[in-house]
């Protein structure tokens, strides 16, 4: 899979998300910022991004996926702090 394919999924999954993906062989960073995370732990945030392109993941074209993800107002702190 390509960086742009992970992409495209992930963003089919959420409403207005801004996804950036980086990696290759399998092995992938993504950070996703939507809305739609706003109130829920980080858990939760990662398994709903998982939940985009898990049948990827189970038929092994994504071999490991790094998630961070944020709210907008969480991702403008994070940026701020370069955490991200």
């Amino acid at each position: 899979m390509t960086t742009d394919e992970i992409k495209v999924l992930i963003e089919a999954g959420f409403d207005s998300a801004e996804v950036t993906v980086n990696g290759d062989n399998g092995m992938f960073d993504t950070i996703v910022v939507a809305e739609k995370f706003d109130g829920l732990s980080p858990v939760k945030k990662q398994q709903m991004v998982y939940a985009t392109v898990n049948p990827q993941i189970t038929s092994g074209e994504i071999h490991a996926l790094t998630i961070k993800a944020y709210t907008p107002k969480e991702w403008q702190l994070a940026s701020k702090l370069r955490i991200g």
